[in-house]
């Protein structure tokens, strides 16, 4: 009975896949942070092209061409 838990305690393989499951979860944590971080810039950004966007007047007629400045 001594000899199996000495085997079990010295076997590695199942280390391996909980060093792989915590740099998953380290990896999906950080691009959350990211993401976070991100999004409140985004949509600043895209709240200040909507106003830019709103506040444009759109010519439906078109102006007369600019005279030419005379040679000298």
């Amino acid at each position: 009975m001594t000899k199996l838990f000495k085997n079990f305690f010295a076997d590695e393989s199942g280390a391996v896949t909980v060093d792989w499951v915590v740099l998953t979860a380290a990896i999906v944590g950080l691009g959350i942070a990211v993401m976070t971080t991100v999004s409140g810039g985004l949509q600043d950004l895209s709240g200040e092209i909507e106003t830019q966007l709103t506040g444009q007047a759109i010519s439906t007629e078109f102006a007369a061409p600019a005279a030419a400045p005379a040679a000298p």
